[in-house]
């Protein structure tokens, strides 16, 4: 229900916005504009669907012969203590974990070619457990929230894009990834934000010694990996990135067909048998993808994103707060509705204000500690035609405020003009 508010809001709000100011202020173009927008969101929202086709049917092939092969019931098994404590409902065995445990993998790597398939396999196999088909239960929310959480231990296309604007606009000694400490930061506590909230509304005892084994050790691989990599220039860190994430994902794929011809399988029919799956899924999900799309496209368009900052911006000055940090809040605002269009209004802040500047660092950070939440809502829970999302869309946003707001206080820590 709450999906269906908020996109009903998006079309009213951005519709009356658009004919006030078409009619009354004399912007008659705007209402055109309006419409050529809507459609261009249908048409990419068509176009990212079957965009995905090749990449699914790639990892859903992959995965049907890890888990004929019996590697994801391993990986199950490995997770299965902190598993059991977030994912409420799922059989001890269950191959879910071994999806889960994958994707979000892929996503602290940054590979999100990678994470999107694989995020529609878990949430699939966690759909053949679920009693009630159109209802969410507590593990897909659990999972949707940890994946709108965003938790990413490299940022690497935010450190090439930022490495490349400082070229083009000369600056001298810049380190493209002085980031990446801060991004770790914000975007794990945004992490631990979204399960601390599911936790909550849904009752999870966290104070046990998997969460807390998890939560220490993660904070030490995020210490490893900043002693590992702070040092290095941007473009050998860039690469080293790369060539970590590019040998996992490999890794992943060479240990599944080695397990399935050990185990005599036939991997070429196991992976065609999975792969077939995955042009079905990247149509299923084009109306949910498509209605999302649209309605956010008519608020956009309609100036309602602009008025928001504006507001926002004044808010912060009249409670005696700096407001430097004000240019950044579109990024913030247009990441939980389109990753893309984040991705232009970062350029756009470093382009106007500078790569090097504390608005310019401020929007890389966000950018890469925040997530897409209401494209993941769409396509995770359409992928398996889920009506009712139960609290996942709110908790996700939470999670998202309080991402937020934890870049903008690292960004004053580490970068403060």
């Amino acid at each position: 229900m709450t999906l269906n508010y908020v996109w009903i809001g998006f079309l009213l709000i951005g519709f009356v916005v658009g004919v006030f100011k078409a009619f009354v202020l004399g912007q008659t173009g705007l209402l055109s504009e309006m419409l050529t927008a809507l459609f261009d969101a249908a048409k990419n929202g068509f176009e990212i669907s079957i965009g995905l086709a090749g990449i699914m049917s790639l990892w859903l092939g992959i995965m049907n012969i890890g888990e004929r092969a019996g590697v994801l019931g391993l990986f199950a098994r490995a997770v299965s203590p902190l598993f059991k404590t977030l994912f409420r409902g799922i059989p001890k065995e269950s191959p879910a974990y071994g999806s889960v445990i994958m994707n979000l993998s892929a996503t602290m790597l940054g590979l999100d070619n990678a994470a999107t398939p694989l995020g529609l396999k878990a949430m699939s196999q966690l759909q053949d457990i679920n009693p009630e088909k159109d209802k969410a239960t507590d593990a897909q929310v659990m999972f949707l929230v940890l994946n709108t959480a965003g938790l990413t231990l490299i940022p690497t296309s935010v450190i090439a894009m930022r490495q490349t604007i400082a070229m083009e606009q000369h600056v001298q000694n810049f380190n493209a990834a002085d980031i990446f400490l801060p991004t770790l930061i914000a975007t794990f506590i945004a992490f631990l934000s979204g399960m601390i909230i599911v936790a909550t509304v849904q009752r999870i005892n966290l104070l046990r010694l998997p969460v807390i084994l998890f939560v220490c050790g993660f904070m030490g691989l995020i210490a490893l990996l900043h002693y590992a990599l702070s040092g290095m220039p941007a473009d050998k860190m860039n690469q080293t990135i790369g060539a970590i994430g590019s040998t996992v994902i490999l890794s992943i794929i060479i240990l599944f067909v080695t397990a399935g011809m050990i185990r005599k399988q036939h991997v070429y029919n196991d992976f065609i048998s999975g792969a077939r799956k995955g042009l079905w899924v990247a149509v299923k999900i084009v109306p949910y993808l498509v209605a999302m799309l649209m309605a956010i496209s008519v608020f956009r368009t309609s100036g309602c994103m602009d008025y928001v900052v504006n507001g926002i911006g004044k808010l912060v000055a009249l409670c005696g707060l700096r407001t430097e940090f004000v240019p950044t809040l579109p990024i913030a605002l247009m990441k939980p509705l389109s990753g893309s269009g984040a991705r232009g209004l970062m350029v756009d802040v470093m382009r106007h204000y500078g790569v090097a500047s504390f608005q310019g660092k401020l929007a890389a950070i966000i950018q890469g500690s925040t997530e897409t939440t209401f494209y993941v809502v769409a396509v995770y829970f359409g992928s398996v035609g889920i009506k009712n999302t139960r609290q996942a869309l709110a908790c996700g946003l939470i999670a998202d405020l309080i991402g937020l707001i934890a870049a903008i206080v690292v960004g004053y820590i580490f970068f403060a003009p």
